[in-house]
């Protein structure tokens, strides 16, 4: 059996354009998942935009409330064989 071909990676994605991502997969508002993470909607906007920094603890919490891992959304470009 011959060895998978890993994707390619076709654009780059920004920690803020993560959380979007994630979010509109999930077919949340930015003030449903406000009410979800109790993170004002205005500083969800702002991290989306990239006005302002996600954050590790931010990062946890959207996390939490998008059921996925932190790591999804602090390192979206991240990969195991460029990380040396």
């Amino acid at each position: 059996m011959s060895k998978p071909i890993p994707a390619r990676k076709r654009i780059k994605v920004s920690p803020g354009e993560s959380v979007r991502i994630v979010r509109e997969l999930q077919g949340l508002s930015q003030g449903e998942l406000s009410s979800l993470c109790g993170i004002p909607q205005s500083t969800i906007s702002g991290i989306e935009t990239g006005r302002i920094n996600l954050g590790v603890e931010r990062a946890k919490t959207l996390a939490t409330a998008l059921h996925c891992h932190p790591a999804v959304l602090v390192f979206p470009g991240w990969q195991l064989d460029s990380a040396a």
